[in-house]
């Protein structure tokens, strides 16, 4: 699985971070990232959930 931030999209609430710290970071623009190249199987179903919680849809299944 591999996910990506839209930036435009994007609000910087935080939520995908706090959901899963293993996968999403908050960079020094207050957006969210993707800070690896491959979800592990341990982690898809927080990037799931982080998904469903984000306000503005701005993470998506790449």
């Amino acid at each position: 699985m591999k996910v990506t931030v839209n930036k435009d999209l994007c609000i910087g609430c935080g939520a995908c971070a706090a959901i899963c710290e293993d996968v999403f970071e908050l960079n020094d623009e207050g957006l969210s990232e993707v800070i690896v190249d491959k979800v592990s199987e341990d982690d898809e179903e927080s990037v799931k959930e982080a998904i469903e919680s984000c306000p503005t849809s701005a993470i998506e299944e790449a």
